[in-house]
């Protein structure tokens, strides 16, 4: 064999060998999954992730949690990719991802906000549903809450503390508490559970599923204030707060209403099969059962106003609004 011979089957093989690689590569990248997610889905989102991956092990389930607010501008705003965004309330989707960077929500889970303290708070000993106002409002008490502009638990905080004021008729407390202990706002409720835990913190407002999740105390807030209860919608409503909008200097009225959370795929997904086949599977009875057990009970199938751009074979998850 003639040394040019050599060099074109050298060179072949190399090309061979180039080619080959880079259909690896790009085989072991479709099998991805990027999950975003708000803080309060951290613990059930793992376990269904877990259970997903028994049955689909080739796929590599990359996940990042935020405020739900924070996650659409991870999107909107720095352009990362996302496969799956699940939000911890459903108008975060709608407002700053529909029509844009996505073509539909569904609607899937519920939740209701608490208090959440250890045996070493101040006054554990003594607070329950009727006196919180008044022990948050104490000099020797600290409390925790999220920020409003990255986190929907900060503004629901926010509109807890004025449904409070209603329904307990305690003028001007909203204004009080909320200019209490400020230096402990943080961008997702669960930034705070550390500083619960080393006593830095006596209180904090957080969701139900997530003191279920961390087997904390907790203290049940009323029906009428709670966003929780349907029953109560219409009281909810009484309560506003603005928040930070799309672009910089406008704002978004966020107004009382049942908590709901919701999730889609973006439009430029990088792994959209694999999205869709995840949603499925946490959609199924097999991940709402997950979900439920963490503290956050199913509502699927609920109604959405994005019905039409939902996938066919997610349209079972979900109703469409007459």
């Amino acid at each position: 064999m003639n040394f040019s011979k050599i060099k074109i089957i050298t060179g072949f093989l190399v090309l061979s060998s180039l080619l080959s690689s880079c259909g690896f590569k790009k085989s072991r990248d479709d099998q991805k999954l990027i999950i975003f997610h708000a803080g309060s889905l951290s613990v059930p989102v793992k376990e269904v992730i877990d259970a997903f991956n028994k049955e689909n092990p080739e796929i590599s389930v990359l996940i990042e949690a935020a405020g739900s607010r924070d996650c659409a501008r991870k999107i909107t705003d720095l352009n990362k990719e996302c496969d799956v965004m699940a939000s911890a309330d459903y108008t975060v989707i709608d407002e700053l991802l529909i029509p844009e960077f996505a073509d539909w929500n569904i609607r899937f889970a519920s939740n209701e906000m608490v208090i959440v303290y250890t045996e070493n708070s101040h006054y554990a000993d003594q607070i329950d549903s009727t006196n919180w106002c008044e022990i948050l409002l104490k000099e020797d008490v600290t409390y925790g809450r999220s920020d409003p502009n990255s986190d929907p638990c900060g503004y629901r905080t926010v509109l807890v503390s004025k449904l409070a004021e209603l329904h307990y008729q305690i003028p001007g407390f909203s204004e009080s508490i909320l200019a209490k202990n400020q230096n402990y706002i943080r961008p997702k409720e669960t930034d705070l559970l550390a500083l619960l835990e080393i006593n830095t913190l006596d209180y904090v407002f957080i969701y139900r599923s997530v003191a279920v999740q961390h087997n904390l105390k907790y203290i049940l807030l009323p029906s009428q204030i709670n966003l929780e209860n349907p029953g109560y919608a219409d009281f909810y409503k009484l309560a506003t707060v603005k928040i930070n909008g799309k672009r910089l200097g406008e704002t978004i009225t966020k107004v009382g209403e049942p908590m709901i959370y919701g999730l889609t795929v973006p439009k430029n997904a990088p792994h959209k099969e694999n999205a869709l086949k995840f949603v499925d599977y946490l959609l199924s009875t097999k991940g709402m059962a997950i979900m439920e057990k963490n503290g956050q009970p199913s509502i699927v199938p609920f109604f959405t106003d994005s019905f039409k751009g939902i996938p066919e074979s997610l349209k079972k998850y979900a109703l469409e609004k007459q």
